[in-house]
């Protein structure tokens, strides 16, 4: 990818990280992404520091963040004074939260995947003349 220029203008911005207009529009509608600055005619544009934001947003949601949360994090984060003693407990509860997730859903794949396996041998027990179908 080459290096963005800035400012950057929201279709640009948009095409280089995959999504929608509409969808940077959304994030700064509930109050995810700062004020923007608008050219003339109204076009959004966006500094680094608005970029990097928006990837922050996108990795949080990657990770399976939700909106609401990504909210009350950026409600609870004063970014001119940069206050962590706010945001970090919640950050790591919400974090922990995730993980919590995570590992439920891999127990469930491990599950399935040996599950799989076993039926996977039935079969080849069958073909083999191992074993009768089940009935």
């Amino acid at each position: 990818m080459d290096k963005i220029t800035y400012p950057v203008q929201i279709g640009e911005l948009a095409k280089r990280l995959g999504i929608t207009t509409r969808t940077i529009r959304y994030y700064e509608e509930i109050g995810l992404m700062g004020s923007t600055e608008r050219l003339g005619g109204g076009t959004r544009t966006y500094q680094k520091e608005d970029v990097l934001r928006l990837k922050f947003i996108l990795k949080l949601k990657e990770l399976g963040i939700t909106l609401r949360e990504m909210q009350e994090l950026a409600d609870n984060f004063d970014t001119s004074n940069r206050d962590f003693t706010k945001i970090t407990p919640r950050l790591l509860e919400i974090l922990d939260h995730h993980i919590g997730k995570v590992d439920q859903k891999i127990a469930n794949l491990s599950s399935l995947r040996q599950e799989i396996v076993a039926y996977r041998q039935r079969i080849l027990d069958i073909l083999n003349g191992d074993a009768q179908p089940e009935q």
